[in-house]
């Protein structure tokens, strides 16, 4: 995890969308439920990329869920850090467990999955999902509610 600074250095200030992900700085700040066993849920419908070979933009509705730990991740460092992703190329699979893996690592939470939910490509929409492992116990887990993919009809 990285060391949290005494504030979070996006809450209550302006703040610019980020070049890219790598520059993006995610906050952190004290779980205020420490030793509670919960989840966490962040959904974004409109989510964007572009191609990694043809440079145009790419659609997904992701969705994140996580049993936080000693953190929790601050949300407008989140939606800071997705939106830099709009001049990011990268592959479906490459976006979606990148996000969910930097997430993990940083911020160590008891569990955390995402789901990608890519709009179609070349006729095929894409499913991308990760998890860093088993749930916890106990862990009351909904499902992601994103319907598959059906077209106009």
């Amino acid at each position: 995890m990285t060391d949290m600074p005494d504030q979070p250095i996006h809450l209550g200030q302006t703040s610019t969308l980020p070049a890219s992900p790598e520059e993006a700085v995610l906050d952190y700040v004290p779980n205020p439920r420490k030793g509670a066993l919960y989840l966490v849920r962040f959904a974004a419908p409109e989510f964007t990329s572009l191609c990694p070979v043809t440079g145009q933009p790419d659609f997904a509705h992701l969705v994140i869920d996580y049993a936080p730990a000693e953190t929790i991740v601050e949300s407008k460092s989140l939606k800071l850090f997705l939106g830099a992703f709009r001049n990011h190329n990268g592959f479906h699979e490459d976006v979606t467990v990148g996000i969910g893996q930097r997430l993990f690592e940083e911020m160590r939470p008891q569990w955390l999955r995402i789901g990608g939910y890519w709009y179609p490509r070349g006729g095929i929409p894409i499913d991308v999902f990760w998890q860093s492992g088993a749930p916890p116990e106990g862990l009351w887990l909904p499902d992601q509610g994103v319907a598959p993919y059906r077209g106009r009809g």
